[in-house]
């Protein structure tokens, strides 16, 4: 439990520095937030996050800036199932998680019809390219993660979010 309290508290430092920041945070699950396929697991199993996404959501749910889920899973049972036993269901404003040919394009575009956000006002994070290059043509300001979200992909969204939103955005009073 220090490990995540120290995490959740280098993610609020790292939210202080950025003058804009996204009104909503948008997480793919698989190999992003936890490090597995759905598919390949069983609802009976206890699934584990990344050692940083706990201490990341906590910090962004204490700022008081919404996220949500756009999973591209053949096994939406298993995913909704696991983020049940994790405790963290009700962290999301929206849950999209379906099979699709779409590379995250429906997902996100019922997403923002859900919770009225605007594109450019949303981050995401994703461990594949393809769903990273599309959604990045929609306006989302899009982060490619190697081994699930860390502090510094964090970091790097966030800069990346304040770099390309400017003055277009919400700022920190949000």
């Amino acid at each position: 439990m220090g490990e995540e309290n120290k995490v959740e508290d280098e993610a609020l430092q790292i939210l202080g520095l950025f003058e804009t920041l996204p009104r909503l945070v948008v997480f793919d699950l698989d190999y992003t937030i936890w490090p597995f396929y759905c598919e390949c697991r069983s609802k009976r199993e206890m699934p584990k996050l990344y050692p940083h996404v706990n201490g990341i959501i906590s910090a962004l749910k204490d700022k008081g800036i919404d996220m949500a889920i756009a999973s591209r899973s053949p096994t939406a049972d298993i995913a909704k199932t696991f983020l049940g036993k994790l405790e963290i269901q009700s962290m999301f404003v929206a849950h999209e998680i379906f099979s699709s040919w779409t590379h995250k394009t429906e997902h996100f575009q019922r997403i923002h019809r859900r919770t009225g956000v605007p594109f450019n006002s949303m981050l995401f994070f994703d461990d594949e390219d393809r769903n990273i290059d599309t959604v990045s043509k929609m306006g989302v300001t899009s982060i490619l993660v190697g081994n699930g979200v860390t502090l510094g992909a964090f970091r790097e969204g966030l800069t990346k979010f304040s770099q390309t939103s400017g003055s277009s955005s919400t700022s920190k009073s949000k």
